[in-house]
């Protein structure tokens, strides 16, 4: 094959129709969920339990930050098995952090919007996990079918 022929070879158009993908997608969304989760509820329900009274948008802001913190933790861990701990961490860092992002914002968004306080009960958990699992899985799709980026 010729330079030239080289050249012209149409390159793949995105789609979203890729059902490996979306089972890819899905298992790397499905472990930052769980990250995320661990620092969010956590946090939240420490200062339910411990009946701390700092405004809502206060509570939910330090629960974003430390879900973003567990979650770069668990993914490194991840990532580690298959790299260097320091690459591990950069990796953690740099190609999930938007989903993580959009992840926290969705569930925090959630138990405000039908509770209206930072505060978890047994049945808005499943929503907000919904809702955070829901949010970043098209973006996730996205970059693992357009540049095979994915965290795990």
């Amino acid at each position: 094959m010729s330079v030239t022929e080289t050249l012209k070879k149409p390159t793949p158009r995105f789609h979203w129709k890729c059902k490996h993908t979306w089972r890819r997608s899905a298992k790397n969304t499905l472990w930052c969920l769980l990250g995320c989760s661990i620092g969010d509820f956590g946090t939240i329900l420490y200062f339910q339990l411990n009946a701390i009274n700092w405004p809502t948008l206060s509570i939910m802001i330090l629960a974003i930050i430390n879900g973003l913190i567990t979650s770069i933790i668990l993914e490194t861990i991840i990532l580690s098995r298959q790299m260097t701990i320091k690459i591990a961490f950069q990796t953690a860092l740099t190609m999930s952090f938007i989903s993580m992002l959009a992840m926290e914002i969705a569930m925090n968004s959630v138990d405000w919007l039908i509770l209206g306080e930072a505060k978890l009960v047994w049945w808005i958990v499943p929503i907000m996990l919904l809702a955070g699992f829901l949010t970043p899985w098209p973006y996730n799709y996205y970059r693992l079918k357009k540049y095979n980026i994915a965290c795990h």
